[in-house]
């Protein structure tokens, strides 16, 4: 299909990645440079939206503080004062702090998508990515990170950033 007359069109990449954070005790955990470690095709995008997803029910994420630890550590005691331990929960077959981890994580979410500039997050000055662990006894995370936008030198028949997703100008 032809582009309109006067129409520009721009290429778009695709690529999508799964992360294995390291495990975590119970809290609230800065893991922004982390999971940018696993993402060095991040620079190759002017701009974009990087979608980050969490494969788990009883941990979420959030966008949040970066400077302060002493916020990390006021939210995991206002999440435990909203979703206390001690109630009457039917689903405890995991554990006692299962069923309001899954609360938690719901009130949270399990996933964040951030733009992409010029080959970086765009967040505020203050702002970083949170895992937010709500089991005692946790495992390693699992993340599905899905990068989206336009190449910084435009896609080619052979870009590295995703051959089948990319498209240019020429087609």
């Amino acid at each position: 299909m032809a582009s309109p007359k006067g129409a520009v069109h721009i290429g778009s990449a695709w690529i999508q990645k799964r992360i294995k954070l390291r495990p975590q005790k119970r809290g609230i955990h800065l893991v922004t440079d982390e999971i940018l470690r696993h993402l060095p095709e991040i620079k190759k995008f002017s701009v974009g939206l990087c979608h980050v997803q969490i494969l788990h029910t009883s941990a979420s994420l959030s966008l949040n503080e970066n400077w302060d630890p002493n916020v990390r550590v006021d939210m995991e005691t206002m999440l435990n004062k909203i979703v206390p331990e001690n109630l009457p929960y039917k689903h405890c077959a995991e554990g006692p702090d299962d069923m309001p981890a899954h609360v938690k994580a719901c009130f949270l979410g399990s996933s964040l998508t951030v733009p992409i500039t010029d080959g970086r997050l765009h967040v505020g000055t203050w702002q970083g990515i949170w895992l937010c662990e709500h089991r005692d006894e946790a495992g390693a995370r699992k993340l599905v990170v899905t990068l989206n936008g336009c190449p910084r030198d435009g896609p080619t028949p052979n870009s590295p950033l995703s051959p089948l997703a990319s498209t240019n100008s020429s087609r």
